[in-house]
């Protein structure tokens, strides 16, 4: 009996190895393999190795409706890698067996074969490709068919590796100086006076409360903190809340933009003393009720005590910063710019806590802290134009033109100057019997600024403020613009012209948008890759905006250079896109987004494409196209002013669509 038991075992044992042979001994064995051919295609490659005897059905078709094929199939996120237009390469012996029975054709591979197809992958950094690959083959009569899954690496180009390290540094580089100027700015609102008398009697109280110097200290640094934290963590709440780019789109809406004019114009009022701008007593009360209860918890709500308090003057100035942080399109900008200003704010409590003789050194306060406020008032009046002027720009009112505008900044800032003597005062004013030396230097520089914006009434470039005053395009008598039309009718005719040909003018949107220095510019994609196939000429892609203050920067600092301008003529077809224009598209030209949003204006279209296709939404950003509108590099060419390096660039694109 334990004969026949061991026997059945035995039996059992050769059943299932000859099971595993003949599984591992499948007619068609694969192998799966993805390298990159340039930063934008990879080649995925599908072997197969056919048994005797064996065919492997193609994956072309013999006709229109062949059932007989094999197929790849691509996962949900990899599918959009692969194009309908490509087709796939096959590498092998192929026949065109006749079934004589049936009348048809079969495309079989016999022995081995090789599948290649293009994937489009411009995201350069390491991907995982994952699908499956389904096979019929024919074998005699029957048609063994099978699934096999794959799942293959593409690891890093070189030139990814370089710039994502290069990325990233520019990155840090740009958050390391937003929280420098935002650290630098909250030092400076030390001596407003809402919140210079406070510091002595803040620090006086830590020290005299506390039991012990080093629990003194302890609570001077927690009340630093806590100002810190005040600033920080309202931005943070509403970047995870509303997502990494509501202060982006805050700070570039004409909405926004509108409101921060008015809130500007009502706090210059204000500093200059119609009336005393507030928040509510009842927050400052109740804050202050909860930090008499001590502790950190106290301490903390002394802080926000403080920061209520201190509002009308420290307002305007963290509005600016928001601003100006969140347009640079990078979420964390804002939460680090609110660090640094809290930063530079909390320090000086901090400070005097641990040297606390150095209270003596302080200035008393008086008459001095109250011109501070009337100078923060017309320099606020001033930062009001701005945001008007965005909107002018945007939405094509011409009420502040670059001639204009700059009318208004020398007044107020002649008018700075004239207070600063002293022979302009105010009702609260104190009498001044003379003028401090300091009080001296700020009104020389204030006049000298005054007078650097003179010529630019005739067109002067003023690089020092471009991105700050309306682009030389708005003035309507410029002796610059009028030397560039001059040189271009002596010229060729610029990017309109190649050699014996020449496409079409631009033709959208012209009586709106212009660009500078006699460059010709296309404002709508399709019209500018059109005149590019007519040129063959490779495209500078420019998305760029009205209110985009380092688009203004890039265009007096860089492209102004003769070398740069030369090349932008004569080698591209310039196509800019305007991301705030605020043109009405027509019914057939509004696409919906992912989220289910129509793009209803010219602004939105462009932001759209420049989000959805490049990942981007800071501008200036620069991308350079073929005739088909696909990139010649996938380098996110933003704001540097360095010339010589985009002059690099602008050869390495044109050598790069020559290649192609």
């Amino acid at each position: 009996m334990k004969r026949n038991y061991y026997s059945f075992l035995l039996f059992l044992v050769i059943a299932l190895f000859n099971q595993v042979i003949a599984q591992d001994k499948k007619p068609v064995q694969f192998s799966f393999n993805a390298g990159r051919t340039n930063d934008s295609v990879v080649l995925l490659t599908v072997k197969a190795t056919i048994a005797k005897h064996t065919q492997l059905f193609s994956v072309k078709k013999h006709v229109a409706d062949d059932p007989f094929v094999s197929s790849l199939q691509l996962d949900s996120s990899a599918k959009i890698f692969q194009r309908s237009s490509d087709t796939c390469k096959e590498i092998g012996f192929i026949q065109l067996v006749s079934e004589n029975n049936a009348g048809t054709q079969y495309r079989l591979f016999s022995d081995s074969v090789s599948f290649q197809y293009i994937l489009h992958i411009r995201d350069t950094a390491t991907k995982t490709l994952k699908g499956s690959f389904v096979w019929l083959a024919k074998s005699g009569s029957d048609f063994p068919s099978g699934e096999e899954l794959f799942s293959v690496k593409i690891t890093a180009t070189e030139n990814a590796a370089i710039n994502a390290i290069a990325g990233s540094e520019k990155l840090g580089k740009s958050l390391w100086g937003i929280f420098l100027i935002c650290f630098a700015t909250g030092l400076l609102a030390i001596i407003t006076p809402c919140v210079f008398p406070l510091i002595p009697v803040t620090v006086s109280f830590f020290l005299k409360r506390s039991k012990s110097r080093i629990e003194g200290l302890r609570n001077a640094v927690w009340y630093s903190l806590s100002i810190v934290l005040v600033y920080t963590i309202p931005t943070l709440l509403l970047t995870l809340i509303f997502g990494d780019k509501v202060l982006y789109s805050v700070s570039t809406s004409a909405i926004s933009n509108l409101l921060f004019f008015i809130i500007f114009i009502v706090f210059a009022t204000s500093f200059f003393g119609a009336f005393e701008l507030t928040l509510p007593n009842s927050w400052a009360n109740k804050a202050d009720e909860k930090a008499g209860k001590g502790g950190l918890f106290g301490i903390f709500f002394m802080a926000l005590t403080l920061v209520i308090v201190s509002f009308s003057c420290t307002g305007p100035l963290v509005g600016t910063l928001l601003g100006q942080t969140s347009s640079k399109g990078v979420s964390a900008a804002p939460i680090i710019g609110m660090l640094g200003f809290g930063a530079g704010l909390a320090l000086p409590f901090s400070l005097f806590a641990f040297f606390p003789s150095m209270l003596q050194s302080l200035p008393k306060s008086g008459g001095w802290l109250n011109s501070v406020k009337v100078t923060f008032g017309f320099i606020e009046l001033a930062l009001a134009l701005k945001f008007l002027s965005n909107v002018d720009l945007a939405y094509h009112w011409h009420l502040l033109d670059r001639d204009v505008f700059l009318v208004f900044w020398i007044v107020i800032f002649f008018l700075m100057g004239l207070y600063l003597l002293g022979k302009l005062k105010f009702s609260h004013d104190s009498d001044m019997e003379y003028i401090g030396v300091p009080r001296l230097f700020f009104a020389i520089f204030t006049f000298c600024f005054a007078l650097y914006m003179v010529p630019g009434l005739w067109g002067a470039p003023l690089r020092l403020l471009s991105g700050f005053i309306p682009p030389a395009t708005t003035q309507e008598f410029n002796l610059e613009n009028l030397e560039y039309k001059i040189d271009n009718l002596k010229s060729s005719g610029g990017p309109l012209k190649s050699t014996n040909t020449i496409a079409p003018a631009p033709k959208k949107y012209i009586d709106k948008l212009t660009v500078p220095f006699g460059l010709t510019a296309y404002f709508d994609l399709k019209e500018g890759l059109a005149a590019a196939k007519i040129l063959n000429k490779p495209v500078m892609l420019d998305f760029t905006g009205h209110s985009c203050a380092n688009c203004r920067k890039m265009e007096e600092q860089v492209w102004k250079n003769p070398e740069v301008l030369k090349r932008l003529k004569e080698n591209f077809v310039l196509i800019s896109l305007y991301v705030d224009e605020s043109t009405e598209l027509p019914e057939e030209e509004q696409v919906t987004n992912a989220k289910g949003e129509k793009t209803k204006t010219v602004g939105d279209l462009n932001l759209e494409y420049e989000v959805s296709t490049f990942g981007f939404n800071a501008q200036p950003l620069y991308k350079f196209l073929d005739t088909n509108g696909k990139p010649l590099s996938e380098l996110n060419y933003g704001y540097d002013s360095d010339v010589e390096k985009f002059i690099a660039h602008l050869d390495a694109m044109k050598a790069a669509f020559e290649k192609k």
